[in-house]
């Protein structure tokens, strides 16, 4: 009996490797996304509740699935406990701030006969992640989730726990504060002169 326990321990264990070990970079780029500096943490957290709780996944497919709700939950558990407080966010005309429209106004390259292309051309990977890391999770991660890791919004606002209008809302106001943070980026950095990125 105690053989044949610790054999359906080992074949848990195994299976559980196989599907952590399938799954980990994903998890450790979503966690980079969510926490930054903390993603290592976050993963090794998501994997350890994973395991505790592995016997209750039903089927095995849905796996991937299970372990990002785990890490997300993680890594809210974690910005929870580093502001213990909700991180102020300057909404000021957020609602009337239109990236197309404030592009067209200030036409920032002359000449072009795609100027929307030519101003979002400007932005390497990096520029934009650095403008995505510079948003408030409460934002941040809707964002993330919905259009980089292609989850449902209702699955994101069931993963954060929040009512659908409410996930939808976040969802609105952190697409908005990244076309004007992207638009503050690209002045800051000097994106907005012709040529100015290869």
């Amino acid at each position: 009996m105690v053989s044949a326990n610790r054999g359906d321990s080992v074949e848990v264990g195994e299976r559980f490797r196989a599907l952590a070990t399938a799954e980990l970079p994903r998890l450790y780029r979503l966690a980079r996304r969510l926490v930054r500096d903390e993603a290592e943490d976050a993963v090794q957290d998501c994997l350890l509740r994973a395991y505790r709780s592995f016997a209750q996944l039903e089927h095995e497919a849905a796996g991937p699935r299970w372990l990002t709700a785990i890490l997300v939950n993680c890594c809210r558990d974690r910005e929870r406990a580093r502001a213990r407080r909700p991180e102020p966010v300057d909404l000021t005309g957020v609602e009337d701030f239109s990236l197309y429209r404030t592009i067209a106004d200030e036409d920032p390259f002359p000449y072009s006969d795609s100027l929307h292309l030519d101003f979002l051309q400007q932005f390497g990977r990096d520029d934009v992640w650095s403008v995505l890391a510079a948003l408030p999770v409460i934002y941040r991660t809707p964002l993330v989730l919905v259009h980089m890791e292609g989850y449902q919004v209702k699955e994101v606002a069931f993963m954060l726990e929040v009512p659908l209008g409410t996930m939808l809302a976040r969802l609105h106001r952190g697409r908005k504060l990244f076309e004007r943070q992207l638009w503050q980026y690209a002045e800051d950095h000097g994106l907005l002169r012709e040529g100015a990125h290869p």
